[in-house]
């Protein structure tokens, strides 16, 4: 298990030059804004992801979608 900052969590897989990531978030994890891309799907639990002009709550079987890049930034958090 990695954890590359508090409140985030993550096994690896890694076949050639491919790889697949499982991630845990939890509450400690601190609000920051991200320009990475990402996309996934949530197994279990709610995630609200807050972008410039709005709020979108994931839940569970929701896929995840955002593109790299500053005109898509965004942030992680949950009820606090």
């Amino acid at each position: 298990m990695e954890s590359p900052i508090e409140g985030v969590r993550y096994k690896k897989y890694v076949h050639g030059s491919k790889q697949i990531r499982l991630i845990e978030y939890t509450k400690e994890m601190p609000p920051h804004w991200c320009e990475k891309g990402h996309y996934g799907m949530i197994l279990e639990g709610e995630m609200e992801i807050e972008y410039p002009d709005g709020k979108i709550i994931y839940g569970k079987g929701d896929g995840v979608f955002i593109p790299d890049g500053a005109e898509h930034k965004h942030r992680g958090g949950f009820d606090r």
